[in-house]
């Protein structure tokens, strides 16, 4: 027993200093693992102190630091983008859970919605009385003779303010885009607007869907003509359409445009560098008289042909607003856009016309009584930035029956006296430069409109009808000229605040008729000044890549 209590005493006293070392050890290890431990729940504390904290709100950017982009409403401003078609998406950003901050557009489903939208507060003074409103009749400008001539008008209106949206998604690997766009531009039947209310009606100017997918495109609905200069590809986005940076609300004389219902396809090739499109839109067969557009002088005989079978804008643009003009198929344009470089644009297109009239005079066996005319025009033109900032542009028209796409300012066809119809050649031209720098951007343009004469006889041999005749009214035009220049500068943006700019333009306007009796003045000009304070809503549309 005593031996068997003294071995246990020796191990004991053996093993005492080995169990100390070992609990040396273990207790450092809970010191290294609780410390560990304190660290991880700091990270944690930290990480969720971020996640509860708001935002930063995007501060408005100094003036300094704003650079001009254009603004998918017309006009170059530095507040935002409406980003060009580009390949189908993948999955769809409007379907992406927000980041906590306030997005540019806002989710509807698994759609958004843009804002389209500016309130302009625009001032215009002439030095000559045209009775045109804030945009130029160019073709109308009075003579020195006129009592109007001696008159001068200044006023202010709201009317170039646009409401709209823009609505995006992707189904089906499609990106399709709504677009909707309105003005105050309309024709209002109140006589008070001026006295008493200025109540100045809404006018619909885009209303259109369009669908991309892959390589193909189709649109379908009121948009920017197919024949209006683009500023990149084909596409129909205001921001990507060339109609000047002029706060005229008419543009530029010698502009090919309209914006009229129709469809189209387009073909994109070689990574979106060359679209090939093709346009099915709205037919009108114009004899003059919109506008201030000089109008064609009928046969005798033949006076109901402006009132029921060629538009005249006095009887059928008011008496039949739909347009009760016939037409023998709708107008085919096709464009082909070349696109090398985000600075280089190149585009040719053109524009088949069909005309058709009926005469209920002849009579007899064998007599004629329909007549059909072709016409149509070709459209060149090119941009480039030469150097960053300084672009150059130009865009040109010849037609024979192609008049109304010069803002009406040439009539389509004259009749003979027979009936017949002859295409009266017209074309146009603008050319200009565009220059951006910082918050400031100025533009210079000058534009141009010729209309060919079409000198007929009727029916007697001996009394000129048609267009530019010896003895024709001083109204029917031969030339019609433009040089304006202007600036846009815009004082802060922000894209959920939106954007503050003031733009103003300088423009003179020259017009030359083909007959001009003795004593009579050769000519009539006209100096307009506009300036514009403009407050463009926050808005950006997704981009779908």
């Amino acid at each position: 027993m005593k031996k068997t209590l003294g071995f246990l005493l020796s191990l004991t006293l053996l093993a005492g200093p080995i169990f100390a070392d070992d609990l040396e050890t273990l207790r450092a290890q809970l010191a290294a693992q609780r410390k560990q431990i304190e660290e991880l729940a700091k990270a944690i504390e930290q990480l969720e102190t971020r996640a509860a904290a708001p935002a930063p709100k995007p501060a408005i950017q100094p003036a300094s630091k704003i650079a001009a982009q254009p603004d998918g409403i017309g006009h170059t401003n530095p507040a935002f983008t409406n980003p060009a078609f580009t390949s189908p998406a993948s999955t769809n950003p409007c379907d992406a859970p927000e980041n906590g901050e306030t997005p540019p557009y806002l989710r509807i489903g698994s759609t958004c919605l843009t804002p389209v939208a500016f309130m302009d507060a625009t001032f215009v003074a002439r030095d000559k009385d045209a009775g045109s409103g804030i945009g130029t009749n160019f073709g109308s400008i009075p003579y020195n003779t006129a009592a109007t001539s001696q008159l001068s008008e200044a006023r202010f209106s709201p009317q170039n303010s646009r409401i709209g949206f823009r609505v995006d998604g992707a189904w089906g690997g499609a990106h399709f885009i709504g677009y909707n766009e309105f003005d105050f531009l309309g024709t209002n039947p109140s006589t008070g607007l001026t006295v008493t209310n200025g109540a100045f009606m809404p006018r619909l100017r885009l209303f259109w869907v369009d669908v991309r997918k892959n390589q193909w495109e189709f649109l379908g609905g009121q948009s920017w003509s197919l024949l209006t200069p683009n500023r990149r590809g084909t596409s129909p986005l205001p921001a990507d359409i060339f109609y000047s940076q002029a706060m005229d609300v008419n543009y530029v004389a010698g502009l090919t445009w309209t914006r009229q219902p129709g469809v189209r396809v387009v073909y994109h090739a070689a990574g979106d560098r060359v679209a090939v499109g093709i346009a099915l839109e709205n037919p009108d067969q114009y004899m003059g008289g919109n506008a201030g557009g000089s109008s064609i002088t009928l046969p005798s005989a033949l006076g109901s042909y402006g009132a029921s079978q060629l538009d005249n804008a006095s009887n059928i643009g008011t008496a039949n607003p739909a347009n009760a003009t016939p037409s023998v198929h709708p107008d085919v344009i096709f464009k082909v856009a070349v696109d090398p470089t985000s600075r280089l644009h190149f585009e040719i297109g053109g524009v088949e016309r069909t005309f058709k009239v009926f005469n209920s005079n002849t009579t007899g066996l064998g007599a004629q009584q329909t007549f059909t005319a072709q016409g149509g025009g070709l459209l060149f033109g090119a941009s480039g930035e030469l150097f960053k900032g300084f672009r150059v542009i130009s865009t040109n028209f010849l037609s024979d029956g192609g008049g109304r796409y010069l803002f009406g300012q040439a009539p389509d066809v004259a009749v003979r006296s027979d009936g017949s119809l002859s295409p009266i050649h017209a074309d146009g031209t603008v050319d200009g430069i565009e220059f951006t720098r910082g918050t400031w951007q100025f533009f210079a343009y000058y534009g141009g409109i010729y209309i060919g004469r079409d000198a007929l006889l009727d029916a007697n041999g001996t009394t000129r009808i048609g267009y530019g005749f010896a003895g024709s009214p001083n109204s029917q035009n031969r030339a019609l000229n433009e040089i304006t220049w202007g600036f846009v500068r815009t004082f802060w943006k922000n894209p959920r605040l939106g954007a503050l700019s003031l733009i103003g333009q300088y423009e003179y306007m020259l017009r030359d008729p083909w007959y001009v009796a003795a004593g009579a003045p050769k000519s009539a000009h006209d100096n307009t000044v506009y300036l514009n304070l403009r407050y463009t809503l926050p808005g950006q549309a997704p981009v779908f890549k």
